[in-house]
């Protein structure tokens, strides 16, 4: 299994303000849903949104498939949250015992992702919801992970979402579109970039290259707190022809 650590945005690390506001969206996102509910985050990582959503939710449980990752987790909460190793493919839990699955920038590593979605059905309380976040395979600046298995567009999100019994809805965050000209030198850039595939692989060497084309950079914080900063605001995606336009893809499916 390859170490995720090396594709995680990790504590410390060295993040764009744009980076920075696409961590935050997501768990802002996911922590409106999660009032008095019971919540489940699989692919949790280093856990740098399992305390927002603490603060929000009835109860919170985090888990991965990277003892690595779960480690800087545990260095941080402690005993305050559960922590587990867990395939998502076959989660170790009861059915029905969740109103709240989540599931950010990793369906794409996924080897059969609507096991996943079976298992969080499972899981979820009737009416619960599974939330689901990743990059827009259809921006022109989109560039896959090494370790990545498959994307999805929008039409394929809502099959994937629709097979495993969830009503799903799509919504696009973060314009594509650059409107400074310094936005469209470095958009051409990237997709020159990745053309020839010349972005590294890994997010260390990609903050190298980062405090280079931006010069400032933002830490990422072991635990987000409101105000880490400005949440993007939503559009949902009811044509797919829509989609082009905007980064990243959020999904929400309700059982």
């Amino acid at each position: 299994m390859p170490s995720f650590a090396t594709v995680t945005e990790l504590p410390g690390a060295g993040m764009t303000p744009e980076q920075a506001a696409m961590l935050y969206t997501r768990y802002h996102w996911a922590g409106t849903l999660s009032e008095g509910r019971d919540v489940l985050e699989v692919a949790c990582g280093p856990g740098v949104g399992l305390g927002y959503l603490a603060h929000r939710a009835r109860r919170i449980v985090g888990g991965d498939c990277d003892e690595a990752l779960l480690q800087q987790a545990r260095a941080h909460y402690r005993s305050t949250i559960p922590l587990l190793r867990l395939d998502a493919h076959a989660l170790p839990f009861a059915e029905r015992v969740f109103d709240i699955v989540v599931l950010f920038e990793a369906l794409y590593y996924l080897a059969r992702p609507e096991e996943f979605l079976r298992e969080a059905r499972r899981v979820l309380r009737p009416r619960g919801v599974v939330l689901v976040c990743l990059p827009n395979k259809d921006w022109a600046g989109f560039n896959p992970s090494p370790f990545a298995h498959r994307y999805f567009s929008v039409a394929e999100l809502r099959g994937l979402l629709t097979a495993a019994g969830f009503a799903p809805r799509v919504f696009g965050g973060f314009p594509a579109a650059p409107e400074t000209f310094r936005e469209r030198l470095v958009l051409a850039f990237r997709q020159a970039a990745v053309r020839m595939q010349l972005i590294p692989k890994t997010m260390r060497a990609k903050e190298r290259v980062k405090r280079l084309l931006y010069r400032r950079l933002v830490p990422v914080p072991a635990e987000l707190h409101d105000g880490t900063a400005a949440p993007a605001q939503l559009a949902p995606l009811g044509d797919p022809a829509s989609a082009p336009a905007f980064k990243v893809l959020y999904a929400v499916g309700q059982a």
